[in-house]
């Protein structure tokens, strides 16, 4: 009969030692993978709200929806993107989001979250997209204009991933490190794309960048 040999202290110490050295070499290579998908993901849900935005101008006599408040409650408004931009994907509304209140509430997959994003609600809402408030050129959501009224709408932002909890912001509002050090913003002419934080973000200052011509805050 042939007998068994169990491993030695040493050889199972040589074991571990490589299942570290493999571990170290693939964790920073699933990371990055991780950090792609995440991108990939968020790119794609801020396309799809400038598909909304321009079903929305098409049937609307080519006015952007209105931008509505930045901090909306569901008796407060009916009016705003957050409102009338998922009725064109037939996406369900945002007050019905469960996660919106609740912090609890894993928010999975969906149009409203940046997988990357970590934040969660603060009890009343929770926006992972900001639309830009200078678009409308009220501040207030109490007005609206015609795309074919903005002079560069390829550099001009509507959507950003923020780091603020409103709806409704400004330059300061975009996240400084959420995508590679960066963030993502659809523009109303319906593209997205990312921008490294130094694109937007004045690092002496600790203030949004206003200089950026490829960035037009304020059209």
């Amino acid at each position: 009969m042939k007998s068994s040999r169990a491993f030695s202290i040493v050889e199972l110490f040589v074991v571990v030692a490589v299942i570290a050295v493999l571990t170290s070499l693939l964790l920073p290579t699933m990371a990055a993978a991780k950090t792609r998908v995440q991108g990939t993901a968020c790119l794609s849900n801020l396309r799809q709200w400038g598909v909304a935005t321009a079903l929305y101008v098409a049937e609307n006599n080519d006015f952007l929806p209105p931008e509505g408040v930045p901090n909306p409650s569901e008796r407060s408004t009916n009016v705003g993107w957050y409102i009338q931009l998922p009725k064109q994907l037939n996406a369900p509304a945002y007050h019905e989001m469960p996660w919106r209140t609740n912090a609890a509430i894993d928010p999975g997959r969906s149009l409203w979250i940046c997988p990357a994003n970590p934040r969660r609600s603060n009890g009343k809402n929770l926006f992972h997209y900001c639309l830009n408030e200078h678009v409308n050129g009220t501040g207030r959501g109490s007005g609206s204009v015609k795309m074919s009224a903005i002079r560069k709408p390829i550099a001009v932002p509507w959507l950003f991933d923020s780091k603020n909890l409103p709806a409704v912001g400004y330059w300061s509002f975009v996240h400084t490190n959420l995508h590679r050090q960066g963030a993502q913003l659809l523009f109303v002419d319906g593209h997205a794309r990312w921008f490294r934080k130094t694109d937007y973000w004045d690092l002496r200052t600790g203030r949004g960048r206003t200089n950026n011509p490829e960035l037009t805050w304020m059209p």
